[in-house]
């Protein structure tokens, strides 16, 4: 498969999706678009639901391995790895909104099978985020009494950054991130030991 012309199918479906929807883009829409017979298309993909999974899988597959980079320079302090997956969801969700969205809302259109492998992956970054908000109780410098509420809370104000933000408003994504950092520390009513260094970019 010809990864050029992968890479305009995809980017062409994704932003026919962000525009107008799953449900209302046809094959025939994507194939016009990228300039392309709807042959030629299906010969790369078989059908629209094909198409979403890619798109999907792609969204997922970067943003998980931003999270995992941040992480690798966050070190074992619970509040640093908080501050690093805040601060790489936030600039994710900022710097690529449509990918992000269509991650995001776009999962309810996925048939069963690809359904269900979306969410094992969801669940696992849950769980991720589950288990720092959880050993930060454990270590004391988180004290919220309610960490499932605390989780959810964060991870939905990041994951809206997308549906918002704008490159030429007033806020960029440097104050962004911080005003997030910020808030999920709130939160999560962090006591700080020391000073929580955010890990070198």
């Amino acid at each position: 498969m010809s990864s050029t012309t992968q890479k305009l199918i995809i980017e062409t479906a994704r932003q026919e999706f962000a525009e107008r929807g799953y449900g209302a883009t046809s094959i025939r829409d994507i194939a016009r678009r990228s300039g392309m017979s709807l042959s030629a298309l299906y010969h790369y993909y078989p059908g629209k639901q094909e198409l979403l999974r890619a798109i999907i899988d792609e969204g997922m597959d970067e943003y998980f391995h931003s999270c995992e980079e941040a992480l690798a320079g966050a070190g074992d302090d619970p509040a640093g790895q908080l501050v690093a997956l805040v601060e790489a969801t936030v600039r994710f969700r900022a710097e690529h909104p449509s990918k992000s969205s269509i991650t995001i809302t776009e999962q309810r259109s996925l048939e069963p099978e690809h359904l269900a492998a979306y969410e094992a992956r969801i669940a696992g970054a849950t769980q991720q985020w589950a288990g720092i908000i959880q050993a930060g109780l454990d270590e004391g410098v988180f004290t919220t009494p309610h960490p499932e509420d605390a989780r959810r809370a964060v991870i939905a104000m990041c994951n809206a950054v997308a549906q918002w933000y704008r490159p030429d408003g007033e806020l960029g994504v440097d104050d962004l991130v911080e005003r997030y950092v910020s808030l999920a520390l709130t939160i999560v009513e962090y006591r700080p030991r020391g000073v929580v260094r955010r890990p070198a970019r």
